[in-house]
């Protein structure tokens, strides 16, 4: 069938969590899950209508899942109709659902199935929130149908069937398609490949060797069934904590087309031309390199080749699930779409924007969404950037991440997931010194990839369970927090610890709704984000402040750092400002003080080594909580330090707490800033860092 015209300009992008087996170390509910029902569920609802789904009926019960179907959960099921089984068998040369595998079954049916409830009233972003039970994320775009209604597709060709649409169960929702769904299993490399708009890129990914380094998918000696549940209380909260299911590698390319490089007068495949073009972008960042024999067009691999470096850039070493992930999460409809932003970005006074890491050793992009109304310049609101900067001080427009798929080929594959962008994508000497010459904050959940690559960011309904433990073989309905083995985490050692990452939640001061813990007598260190350019920087840490909590030491690259941080002592304590601090002030009180009353504040928190929270970010409840006037949500200046950009650097945190302080020393990180002496280096009278 063709697809309707319509859709094509918010066709989703491809996604996955991928999974090795078929089954995950959670994927079947619990015994204390099944009860006596009334109602009808899943399994009733394909039984009970075999004129349309006894073809796929017959594919769940070769798979063993019907009984899964008939029992307590939170499903959404596509279910593609008879007339859509028999079009994809004839497709495949197959005869009949007789003569399909038991494991074919297996996959055709989890490709279907998802353990949770969407109607397509929630199917807002470009794939669903929760992948499949194969460990794939479905994506999702709105479109309409022949009679001109508004529908959802599902992989830019299954549409979810408009009058059968939204049919509820009593333990899911059921969503009739026209479609079997299917998802690729090549590499994305082989993706590239095959689309023959991007032979440039591919080309050079080729002769650079770079293709080499996105080769990986898992890792084979990681097994979730090794490791126990985790027991802790954080807080007044009392939780479990598992280990993630999968450990996946995955990487995101930014790519440009071949019409793209013809319009910056590279032919079609013509490397030399690319080559030249990466010199002039990379010989200024790394000047120091340009007379070395591994620069020259005959040393293409060598790590210091602008060509090999240009393309590294290029590609991020993690898995992006589609557009919605490259910037935090949207909050479109949640309480009733009281609140329509990403998650804790204030988006009139600041862009919500990630930062990620690259191939390219020591290097960050910058991904954004341009959304503050007085410096969107030529975009649209909501439209995402690699490298945009367009503020007060510079307007560098970045390159456009093109939000829509085209059906012809195939974006997403086994082990990554490839953009179109509209301009060039480089680590240049602008982007080094203008554009990444900034504060730079990340959420703890994007310092480390594997949350990303292993679909651990984000997850469950950002609602609160039960503030209980009910026995060992609880599964919270509404999503699981997690906690990582030694050796899970690149770039992470730790001692006497478990280290907790903790889903969101809409009552936590903390940004972005999540939070990591660290509990025990912990010795924690993790390599620091790259910097763009060496010089004096402040580290610093965002956290929330609680009686519960314990104290730490901090050492920069292996030197100790100041006094200990107390994450029992707020801003309003003796250590900081005291009763200066009024407890729990709005922002609009905050932003009656003068500019004079602020920059003095600050100078004399800074001597302290702290800073009130942001300005521009909140905790998500149903009534935003701006972190600037939150006694307990403020920053800590870790270090201030010359750091090398072409080096790794680590923060090391080792307990310091008296005892077993609180809840067993516990610790919390939110989010990192990484801040250049350009921006916390003023210090004239009523002068001051920008508060946002």
């Amino acid at each position: 069938m063709n697809k309707p015209r319509h859709i094509i300009l918010s066709i989703a992008c491809l996604a996955l969590m991928w999974c090795g087996a078929l089954t995950s170390c959670s994927d079947e509910p619990d015994s204390e899950h099944f009860y006596t029902f009334t109602g009808e569920m899943a399994s009733d609802y394909l039984k009970n209508r075999s004129e349309t789904f006894s073809e796929f009926t017959e594919i769940v019960n070769r798979a063993g899942l019907m009984d899964l179907l008939s029992t307590y959960g939170h499903y959404t099921c596509f279910v593609p109709t008879n007339d859509a089984v028999n079009a994809y068998l004839r497709e495949k040369g197959i005869p009949s659902v007789s003569s399909l595998s038991d494991a074919d079954c297996d996959t055709i049916a989890r490709t279907h199935l998802v353990n949770n409830m969407y109607t397509t009233m929630e199917m807002t972003q470009d794939r669903l929130a929760t992948a499949n039970m194969m460990g794939r994320y479905i994506a999702t775009a709105p479109g309409f149908d022949e009679d001109n209604n508004a529908v959802i597709y599902l992989e830019g060709l299954a549409r979810i069937m408009f009058k059968t649409q939204d049919d509820s169960v009593e333990n899911g929702v059921m969503q009739p398609i026209d479609h079997v769904i299917e998802k690729s299993n090549n590499y994305i490399s082989d993706l590239v490949r095959d689309n023959p708009n991007l032979s440039t890129f591919y080309k050079a990914l080729v002769e650079t060797k770079v293709v080499d380094e996105i080769m990986k998918v898992d890792d084979p000696n990681y097994d979730c069934r090794a490791y126990p549940k985790y027991y802790y209380k954080s807080h007044t909260w009392t939780e479990v904590g598992w280990v993630p299911d999968t450990k996946k590698y995955g990487f995101t390319i930014f790519v440009e087309p071949d019409n793209v490089y013809e319009a910056k007068g590279i032919p079609k495949g013509d490397i030399r031309a690319l080559y030249d073009l990466a010199c002039k972008l990379y010989d200024p960042v790394y000047p120091e390199d340009v007379a070395k024999e591994g620069h020259d067009f005959n040393h293409l691999t060598d790590s210091i080749n602008p060509l090999h470096r240009y393309v590294q850039y290029h590609i991020l070493t993690r898995y992006a699930a589609g557009t919605a992930d490259l910037t935090p999460m949207e909050l479109n409809n949640w309480h009733g779409g009281s609140l329509q932003s990403a998650i804790g970005f204030d988006e009139k006074l600041i862009n919500p924007i990630d930062w990620f890491h690259t191939l390219l050793p020591h290097t960050l992009i910058k991904v954004e969404k341009a959304t503050v109304p007085n410096y969107l310049g030529d975009a649209k609101k909501g439209d995402k950037f690699v490298n945009r900067r367009y503020d007060a001080q510079y307007k560098f427009r970045g390159s456009f991440i093109d939000p829509s798929t085209d059906t012809e080929y195939i974006h997403d594959g086994i082990n990554g997931h490839y953009f179109y962008v509209d301009d060039i994508v480089a680590f240049s000497y602008d982007v080094q010194n203008k554009v990444q010459n900034m504060r730079i904050r990340m959420d703890f959940s994007s310092v480390f990839p594997e949350v990303m690559t292993n679909g651990l960011r984000f997850v469950g309904t950002l609602e609160d369970d039960p503030n209980a433990v009910a026995d060992d073989a609880a599964v919270p309905k509404n999503g699981r927090n997690f906690y990582f083995p030694l050796g899970y985490l690149d770039g992470v050692t730790f001692t006497n610890c478990n280290v907790v990452l903790r889903r969101p939640h809409p009552g936590f001061w903390s940004w972005q709704g999540d939070e990591w813990n660290l509990f025990g007598d912990y010795d924690f260190t993790f390599r620091i984000p790259p910097i763009p350019y060496s010089g004096d920087w402040q580290v610093r840490l965002g956290f929330c402040a609680i009686e519960t909590r314990g104290v730490m030491q901090v050492y920069f690259d292996g030197v100790p750092q100041g006094i200990p941080l107390d994450m029992t002592k707020f801003l309003n304590s003796d250590l900081y400002i005291g009763d200066s601090f009024v407890i729990d002030e709005s922002a609009a009180d905050y932003d009656k003080k003068t500019s004079e009353e602020k920059a003095e504040e600050q100078k004399l928190l800074k001597n302290l080594g702290a800073y009130r929270g942001p300005r521009s970010i909140f905790h998500y409840g149903p009534n935003a909580a701006y972190f600037v006037g939150n006694e307990r949500t403020y920053r800590r200046i870790l270090c201030q330090t010359y750091m090398d950009a072409t080096k790794d650097h680590f923060i090391r945190f080792r307990v310091a707490s008296d005892g077993k302080q609180g809840n067993n020393n516990e610790f919390m990180l939110d989010y990192l800033e990484l801040v250049p002496k350009s921006v916390y280096g003023v210090d004239g009278d009523g002068q001051m860092e920008d508060d946002l």
